[in-house]
């Protein structure tokens, strides 16, 4: 999975044409570390059809709240750039997740 940074975020997120998962997480947060595998395991699954990135919001706050990601874990997906859907704090779930990412294909 794809780390980016405050740096890299609207190149790899905010220009990208097509699906773009995002996964907003923080070194403090332990449902995110927790939730981490099952989102990797989504991305051997529907790699080939949407990207997937991270972003850890301790090093990018201000992104995170301009992107307004208001609690974590949450797991944006985004289309050529722009949101168009979330899951966050307790739905944020594989279930949940996986449901968002078949939605939108």
């Amino acid at each position: 999975m794809l780390a980016v940074d405050k740096e890299t975020f609207e190149q790899e997120v905010l220009k990208a044409e097509g699906y773009v998962l995002v996964d907003f997480w923080s070194d403090g947060c332990e449902p995110c570390k927790a939730l981490m595998p099952d989102v990797e395991a989504l991305e051997a699954q529907y790699g080939d059809k949407v990207k997937f990135v991270k972003l850890n919001t301790t090093q990018a706050r201000r992104l995170a709240i301009k992107e307004k990601v208001l609690g974590l874990p949450t797991i944006s997906m985004y289309k050529d750039g722009v949101k168009v859907e979330e899951v966050t704090k307790d739905a944020a779930n594989k279930e949940n997740i996986e449901a968002m990412i078949t939605k939108s294909l």
